[in-house]
């Protein structure tokens, strides 16, 4: 009876409507019993919904055990909470709300957009600009970035309005613009909206149709698909490699360049040397087996990179609720990661020397770095600890600058030595150009 007279007393109190004066003197005895009240214990066998309320004598008008320079405090707390126009002092506990400067709406505006990850997303549809066999103008490079940051951005900002009460649970998540009411879910929606409209509408009219496209599906793949399946299903993580190797088929498509083969575009291999006699035909290397080696090499390496990094982050996500497969299963987590990354190895060595993407040189440079990576993926897999999955998670985030580089750098048909001129330009004829006399 006692428990439940508490219960009723508090109830009273919370729905009854008082006065300002009640309500302040009200708010003065709460902020009194929370802060320096002793607690009401209840033993654990008789521990009921009802003793997670206050004891009737925290209630009281009595303020034993409290200083007078603590109850002025509290006096002050209170005042701020009954009348806040009233008071000239911040509370203790509380925060002001920034004022929305330009430079600090662009700050929000880059936490919306994940800027880190816009950059990333960025550099890899320049890559599909970079090794497409096709020439690229200034305004299509430049579009090209422009149209796929807008897009990111979007989807990004997208996420996270979605997302705002689970970001709230997480750690590495709480101080997102939306979680702490840096902006307002209208202006966030509107800044979505804009970016969203403009990246692909940049992308349709400079770069092509099929570009602007790729990143409206990629937009609604993210936003819609991807953060509705994170609290629904493990595959969220698959869809979410899709969305990752889409950006540099988009730069391979801003070119110029086709996805689907056809009577003009067919598919064609580039065997070794050694096993064909036919001449080098630069004019096939622009086929969709090249847009498709791209697309593997970002779809697989998101598997090692994310999962890993999932791995020691996986008690926030069981917090928030997602359904992760580094919280359901971590063992099956690594395996997933570690069978990527061994069909990085067949990738990089056989799939782009056969795209004609790169000469067939790549195929041995690149096994250095995937053999450290596999390495990294076979500790975590059999420890599966917290050490490992941080190893595996760093070499991945070299893995992927090197590789791109070390595809400029066995680019098919890109003659460094020429560049740097340790070799002849050959005519068409073959003769060697003679070198003017000084």
């Amino acid at each position: 009876m006692r428990k439940i007279h508490a219960f009723q007393s508090c109830s009273k109190f919370f729905i009854s409507r008082t006065s300002s004066t009640s309500r302040s003197l009200a708010s003065q005895r709460f902020l009194a019993s929370a802060a320096f009240s002793r607690p009401y214990t209840v033993s654990s066998a008789g521990r009921d919904f009802t003793s997670f309320f206050c004891h009737n004598q925290l209630w009281s008008a009595r303020s034993d055990g409290l200083k007078p320079s603590d109850m002025t405090r509290v006096r002050g707390i209170a005042h701020a909470v009954a009348e806040p126009d009233a008071v000239h002092v911040t509370p203790a506990g509380f925060k002001e709300v920034e004022v929305l400067t330009p430079r600090r709406l662009l700050r929000i505006y880059a936490q919306l957009a994940k800027s880190r990850l816009t950059i990333l997303v960025v550099l890899t549809a320049m890559s599909g600009v970079a090794l497409s066999p096709l020439p690229a103008t200034v305004p299509i490079l430049l579009s090209t970035a422009v149209g796929t940051a807008l897009c990111s951005a979007s989807a990004n900002t997208l996420n996270q309005l979605q997302e705002i009460p689970y970001d709230a649970q997480m750690a590495r998540t709480r101080q997102r613009p939306l979680v702490r009411r840096a902006i307002s879910p209208l202006h966030a929606a509107g800044f979505a909206a804009v970016t969203g409209v403009a990246g692909p509408a940049v992308l349709w009219f400079m770069a092509s149709p099929i570009t602007a496209c790729l990143g409206a599906a990629n937009i609604v793949l993210y936003a819609a698909a991807y953060t509705w399946l994170k609290r629904k299903s493990i595959s969220n993580t698959w869809v979410g490699a899709v969305v990752g190797g889409i950006p540099p088929v988009m730069g391979w498509t801003a070119c110029g360049g086709k996805i689907l083969p056809s009577a003009d575009y067919p598919i064609h291999l580039f065997l070794p040397s050694y096993f064909t006699e036919a001449p080098l035909d630069m004019s096939m290397i622009d086929n969709p087996f090249g847009a498709f080696a791209l697309f593997m090499l970002l779809y697989s390496w998101q598997f090692p990179h994310f999962n890993s990094l999932s791995h020691f982050i996986r008690g926030s996500y069981a917090q928030a609720g997602y359904k992760m497969l580094c919280v359901l299963n971590p063992q099956q987590n690594a395996l997933v990661a570690l069978r990527h990354s061994l069909l990085l190895v067949p990738i990089c060595s056989i799939l782009f020397p056969l795209s004609g993407l790169t000469t067939w040189a790549f195929a041995i440079t690149s096994l250095v770095p995937n053999a450290i990576c596999v390495r990294g993926s076979w500790a975590w897999w059999r420890r599966c600890g917290e050490k490992e999955a941080r190893t595996s998670f760093q070499n991945y985030l070299w893995y992927l600058p090197v590789m791109l580089a070390l595809m400029m750098v066995h680019k098919q048909g890109l003659e460094w030595r020429r560049w740097v001129g340790m070799q002849d330009e050959v005519p068409s004829d073959g003769a060697d150009i003679p070198k003017p006399k000084v």
